[in-house]
């Protein structure tokens, strides 16, 4: 395993590491990580409460994400929740629900700067452990109708938050990053491992 990851490595010696989301891109960065983990895919509904700041509801999101599985589990497993909100001016710009949809976020994010905020809660069978999340400023081209038509019809930003992929065809749409990249695909692994820092060494005080 990398010894990057000491304080996750050191976690998934003690526990049985589940990752509570479908997302392949997810699932792609954890195994980069070297451990060893399963997948559990959440069933929840995904809604802002009235007046809830968009980084609240998606660390929120991430921790029910995470309870909503760790009642299924043993002593020795370890839940983590995710979840991704792309923020424009304050406000949330959710997953398309059409292409229509996916058009209206993308032209609105084109030439301007957005935030994208990913949280992470890691929980096991007695609940919450630890949660955050980490902020990523993203810069988008100015593009035009046609290139965002083209993308739409691709399929590719229909399951997504903010409609585009940055790892993949949408990456044409990205000027720069002020950030961390894993958080822009949707699993801070630097945020993971802090979170697997407290735990461990709140572990070893009790």
């Amino acid at each position: 395993m990398s010894t990057k990851y000491k304080y996750l490595t050191e976690l998934a010696r003690e526990y049985e590491i589940i990752l509570g989301s479908s997302s392949p891109r997810r699932l792609k960065l954890l195994t980069e990580t070297g451990v060893p983990f399963k997948q559990i895919i959440p069933d929840l509904e995904e809604d802002q409460l009235p007046n809830e700041p968009p980084y609240d509801y998606a660390e929120r999101l991430a921790r029910d994400k995470a309870l909503l599985i760790s009642g299924r589990l043993s002593d020795r497993q370890l839940v983590i929740g995710c979840d991704t909100v792309v923020v424009l001016a304050g406000t949330v710009l959710g997953k398309p629900m059409d292409e229509h949809d996916a058009y209206r976020i993308l032209s609105s994010l084109a030439g301007k700067r957005h935030t994208v905020c990913t949280a992470l809660a890691a929980a096991d069978s007695s609940g919450i452990l630890a949660s955050g999340y980490e902020l990523t400023e993203v810069f988008f081209n100015a593009v035009s109708e046609r290139q965002l038509k083209e993308y739409i019809a691709s399929g590719e930003p229909m399951d997504k938050a903010g409609a585009y992929g940055i790892q993949g065809m949408g990456a044409f749409l990205v000027d720069s990053i002020e950030g961390n990249l894993d958080t822009v695909i949707g699993f801070p692994r630097e945020l993971l491992e802090s979170l697997a820092q407290r735990i461990m060494e709140s572990s070893k005080s009790t």
